[in-house]
């Protein structure tokens, strides 16, 4: 349904506006492959090949109006499908723009910080690539780049008063008996440099945390720094980040964690934890044949958990991206520790995790063509 009113309304433009709107469609569709050293069974197969996702993304103009949207199609078993972010614009000028609806949070290096198909720690934390429900106003001119935003609340699939926020997402959101609420985000951007292309930027966050069964509001807060660096063909980034939760729960409940969802399943996360991310990419121009670029890179991120009794959490992705026109494939080696995504704890990896040294192995490929 999401989809189809979307579709609607671009479709419609041209019947009802004087001058003609601008519209464009695109998506991809991709398949993945991957192997994971701790399922017993995948091992025995050789690893799984299968269907990741199909998407549609729709960009329109009308004078100064403006609409972005992005729908996906999962498996079922992975939250089926999901507005991933849908928003109305108004472009004053070159400078000024609003944003209303589902809209990306400006927190952090844009989009994510990765280069790989994993992401980073942070985006498993609900800090990354993330759409709230709300406004968003942002500035450009010259090096600068501001924006400063009010989200009501995340994306919101069920009305009813005691709903808990439905797993059925993208990005991940405080789930369980609590919700994100009346959130604030500021964020600036300072770049500089031609041959060595740099852009320094601070974020900050802050909102309410709904308990469904006490009724009272707790809190939710964040603040990171970033870097990233451009010069010839090499890329670096790096970002630290910390974020507090301070849920107002039933007394006796459990509040050094919180659960977050998406994907078609929640899990646990620690309360207060820093998280540190850094990545370095250099790309190769081929331009032989099929093959148009290679991208080798190597991503870590750590989560360091406040709570003394926790153990901390690892990632670290080595990999290529080769272009060959609209086709895009990733090849990771992935590794992580008290990883949810990689491991076989996924209720607790990302909270208490386990006392050991043991890291896990995911061999990934994933498949893309892009139009």
């Amino acid at each position: 349904m999401p989809l189809f009113f979307i579709l609607a309304i671009c479709f419609a433009l041209p019947a009802v506006a004087q001058d003609k709107p601008e519209l464009k469609l695109g998506g991809a569709l991709r398949f993945n492959y991957n192997y994971s050293d701790w399922k017993p069974s995948n091992r025995k197969r050789g690893g799984d090949f299968g269907f990741d996702v199909f998407r549609l993304n729709v960009d329109a103009a009308y004078k100064k109006l403006t609409l972005a949207a992005e729908y996906r199609f999962y498996a079922s078993s992975s939250g089926g499908g999901m507005l991933k972010s849908g928003w109305v614009g108004y472009q004053f000028n070159d400078m000024h723009q609003l944003q209303l609806g589902l809209a990306p949070v400006p927190f952090g290096i844009q989009p994510y910080t990765s280069n790989s198909y994993f992401f980073n720690i942070n985006y498993y934390l609900g800090l990354e690539d993330d759409s709230d429900m709300g406004i968003k106003y942002l500035y450009r001119k010259g090096g600068w780049e501001m924006a400063f935003a009010f989200f009501k609340n995340a994306d919101v699939l069920d009305f009813g008063d005691q709903s808990e926020v439905s797993p059925d997402r993208y990005a991940y959101d405080v789930a369980g008996r609590n919700k994100e609420v009346n959130q604030g985000n500021a964020q600036v951007i300072y770049h500089w440099g031609k041959k060595w292309k740099q852009q320094i930027g601070g974020s900050v966050m802050y909102g309410g945390l709904y308990n469904l069964d006490t009724e009272k509001m707790g809190a939710r807060s964040a603040f990171a720094l970033h870097y990233m660096l451009d010069v010839n063909r090499w890329n670096l980034k790096a970002q630290y980040t910390n974020y507090q939760m301070r849920p107002k729960n039933l007394e006796g409940e459990d509040r050094r964690t919180v659960s977050v969802a998406a994907y078609g399943a929640p899990y646990q996360i620690a309360a207060k934890a820093s998280t540190y991310s850094a990545t370095l990419s250099y790309t190769i121009p081929i331009y032989k044949g099929v093959l148009d670029e290679i991208r080798l890179y190597n991503d870590f991120s750590m989560m360091d958990k406040r709570d003394k009794e926790f153990n901390d959490s690892y990632q670290n992705v080595t990999g290529c991206m080769l272009s060959m026109g609209s086709v895009y494939t990733y090849v990771d080696y992935a590794m992580g520790k008290n990883h949810s995504w990689l491991g076989s704890d996924w209720d607790n990896a990302f909270a208490d995790g386990i006392a050991s040294n043991h890291w896990n192995v995911r061999f990934n490929i994933n498949i893309g063509y892009y139009f």
